[in-house]
């Protein structure tokens, strides 16, 4: 749910517009969805041990969760950076060194794919407490390039010998690995337009249901889909990884429709269409 080449994307709209074979097909796609990245696997992690029974301890990140996770009345959950104590601060860089040393390729699959969600939340809380005060996420510019745009492309860990980047977890390893677009709702880049932070780690346990409960919590959210002025508007991740969701305007409609409310799944189907997408960059803080 990144775009780390967002600046890059806006750059190209120029060339684009002379190119009409490049535009989106439709009024619903944005340019911006040219510059998101694709699921591109990395063989590296494909590794799994699936006799391995060994369980992970996100203990650590449940605590620091209940701690400085606060639900608004709105229905996102905010985070309390500028709470954040000296000692938790050093607990949170601890729990993300520890998960990092571990040996993840031979865990076994389901294992693997709670570590990289959860490690990919604690990164990103870090990565903001380790660069703010900030009013959203795509203001620490601390990826390479000239028109880099936010944190995600930075090799931030060093894991199994190799360097990885926020991007890498989700683009490269959850999205092409497991090939679920419920990962996206289970992913936090700290900001208000995203899903929400799990109020607890995600386990290997209870993974189904967080995530099918995570997509009917987002899908029924107005920062997920809403009706404005008769138009249906809905958030750019539908847009930027409309791959992840049957790679047609027709495929996201029928994932919404499967997570929506009644009333509102009536209203999807009878609409028929997808009009815009939005995405609000504002940092996810509370005071």
């Amino acid at each position: 749910m990144n775009l780390p080449a967002y600046l890059f994307g806006l750059i190209l709209l120029a060339a684009v517009a002379t190119a009409p074979s490049l535009a989106p097909a439709s009024g619903f796609r944005s340019f911006e969805a040219l510059a998101a990245p694709g699921a591109d696997p990395w063989p590296r992690w494909n590794q799994a041990d699936e006799h391995n029974a060994a369980e992970i301890d996100f203990s650590a990140w449940d605590a620091l969760l209940r701690r400085y996770l606060k639900p608004s009345p709105g229905g996102i959950n905010l985070f309390r950076y500028g709470a954040v104590s000296a000692a938790d601060r050093a607990e949170l860089d601890q729990l993300v060194a520890r998960l990092a040393a571990l040996p993840i390729s031979a865990y076994n699959r389901a294992q693997q794919r709670a570590y990289w969600i959860n490690l990919y939340n604690a990164l990103t809380v870090k990565v903001v407490l380790d660069n703010g005060p900030v009013a959203s996420i795509r203001d620490i510019d601390i990826s390479p390039g000239f028109f880099s745009d936010g944190p995600w492309d930075k090799k931030l860990l060093r894991i199994e010998g190799e360097d990885v980047s926020l991007n890498d977890m989700e683009h490269r390893i959850l999205r092409p690995l497991w090939r679920d677009p419920r990962i996206h709702y289970a992913l936090n880049c700290a900001s208000l337009g995203c899903p929400n932070l799990g109020a607890r780690a995600y386990g290997a346990k209870d993974m189904e249901a967080r995530l099918e409960a995570a997509a009917r919590a987002f899908v029924n959210h107005p920062r997920g889909v809403r009706f404005a002025d008769g138009a249906l508007v809905v958030s750019s991740i539908y847009d930027w990884f409309i791959e992840d969701f049957g790679d047609s305007e027709a495929g996201v409609l029928s994932h919404l429709q499967r997570y929506a409310a009644p009333a509102l799944a009536k209203k999807l189907a009878n609409h028929g269409r997808l009009d815009r997408a939005t995405y609000d960059w504002r940092l996810n803080g509370a005071e």
